[in-house]
């Protein structure tokens, strides 16, 4: 097991090998009047019903057990490679109902797309378990959920709490790969860029909204999301706590891929989030959890357990690699244009 973690603590050290950083992600103008108001009803769906329904995949009874979960995938991979090997069997022990949704081209499309996969998530599982559910999603996955909540207000009655782990709320500023005109790369990446158009409108008006609360975990670690503090959030009426592993446990030692799928310290945090009214606090953490080397529900006997992640490494390594993709996601000279709801003028 010890192994296995160097050597993907090498890999996606390797993913930001070289790159040119750019300043520091600004916050978005939440005033700007030149975004949709917070309360104008959402659009019609574009994706087709069926294929929505077919990309959701639930395990559990959804009227038993702790508050249901949807596990939302990161940048490159899918549900499978991203939480089959821990947060699902963790889930699974708890007798938590949980699902899980898959995107489009290993979660490297269009996340305006992939929001629409979300709304329909949310909604569906709200219908099944009639209960408020909370999100949990790693990298981008800890923040797309966001772009739902933000552009369809009636998910927001649906949603008791946001919970990202290393989440890009602000984008990153180690994409410098992506030229405007001049390198081709996937519309996710495009899109996660600090500063971007997706961004600006993702964090307009508002970040947070009244009634759910708001987990971000990030690692001072963190290789992919930088800075580490853009995982956090600071506006809007939601209740919100941005937790710093390091906070907790002063020696974690992981990075962006394993603060999400493998640090104990990421789990405690995350449990004390589900298990308590309101949003994490770093106090209520026991320390225990610091010298533990993974989290529950990885057994490093189960050695047939690890495929995913041997799946999940070749589009990994690629995802801040212009001009090349094994996705079938297409490759655009530019970020893909905001869509008209996303405008105050609308359609």
């Amino acid at each position: 097991m010890r192994r296995l973690l160097t050597c993907l603590l090498l890999l996606t050290a390797s993913l930001t090998a070289g790159a040119t950083l750019a300043p520091a992600p600004a916050r978005a103008d939440t005033t700007s009047p030149s975004y949709a108001p917070l309360d104008r009803p959402g659009p019609r769906l574009t994706v087709p019903a069926a294929t929505l329904d077919a990309a959701l995949q639930c395990h559990g009874d959804p009227k038993a057990g702790p508050r249901p979960v949807l596990l939302n995938p990161a940048t490159s991979v899918t549900p499978e490679e991203n939480y089959s090997w821990n947060w699902a069997k963790v889930f699974t022990k708890q007798g938590r109902y949980h699902c899980t949704v898959t995107m489009p081209y290993h979660t490297f499309g269009d996340i305006q797309v992939a929001g629409e996969y979300l709304v329909n998530a949310i909604r569906r599982m709200y219908a099944r378990s009639g209960r408020r559910i909370a999100i949990l999603g790693h990298s981008q996955g800890g923040m797309s959920g966001r772009w739902a909540l933000r552009f369809w207000p009636d998910t927001r009655a649906k949603v008791a709490e946001v919970i990202g782990m290393a989440p890009s709320n602000h984008g990153t500023t180690v994409l410098a790969g992506c030229i405007t005109g001049l390198t081709t790369c996937v519309p996710a990446v495009w899109q996660q860029r600090a500063g971007s158009a997706f961004m600006k409108a993702l964090n307009s008006r508002a970040e947070t909204f009244a009634g759910i609360d708001y987990t971000n975990v990030y690692t001072m670690l963190d290789e992919v999301v930088v800075p580490p503090p853009s995982s956090g959030l600071t506006t809007g009426a939601g209740r919100i706590v941005n937790v710093r592993v390091q906070d907790v446990c002063p020696l974690d030692p992981y990075e962006h891929v394993m603060t999400g799928t493998v640090s104990p310290a990421t789990y405690a945090i995350v449990m004390d989030a589900l298990t308590h009214d309101g949003p994490a606090r770093a106090s209520r953490v026991d320390r225990k959890w610091c010298s533990q080397l993974y989290m529950p529900g990885i057994d490093p006997a189960d050695v047939a357990g690890f495929a995913p992640i041997l799946t999940a490494l070749p589009n990994l390594l690629l995802t801040v690699v212009p001009s090349v993709t094994l996705s079938g996601a297409p490759l655009l000279k530019k970020e893909p244009a905001l869509r008209c709801y996303v405008y105050a003028a609308g359609c």
